[in-house]
C-alpha cells in the first residue's frame, strides 16, 4: 500500500474513514450507480466539511496539531452529538 493510501486509512489523519468506507461499499453493492448512494456521499461531504472547519479554527487559534487526534475527535463528538 502506498504511503498516501496508508495516510487515507489512518484514523488520526483522516477523520472520515468510516464515511468513505460506507460510500465505497454502497457503490460496490449497487453496481456503481451513484444515484443509489447519494445519502452516503452527502454524509461524507458533511463529515469532511465539519472537520475542515474545526481544523481551520484550530489553525487560526494557533492550536497544534491542527487536526485533533482520533481520541480527541471521539470525545468532541460524544460531547456534542454527531453533527453530520
Amino acid at each position: 500500500m502506498s504511503r498516501h493510501a496508508q495516510q487515507l486509512r489512518d484514523h488520526d489523519i483522516n477523520p472520515c474513514v468510516a464515511e468513505a468506507d460506507a460510500s465505497r461499499k454502497c457503490m460496490d453493492d449497487n453496481n456503481y450507480n451513484k444515484d443509489m448512494c447519494t445519502a452516503y456521499f452527502l454524509k461524507y461531504r458533511s463529515c469532511r466539511k465539519f472537520w475542515h472547519d474545526i481544523m481551520m479554527q484550530r489553525r487560526r487559534n494557533g492550536v497544534k496539531p491542527e487536526m485533533p487526534s482520533a481520541e480527541e475527535r471521539k470525545k468532541m463528538l460524544e460531547s456534542m452529538g454527531k453533527p453530520y
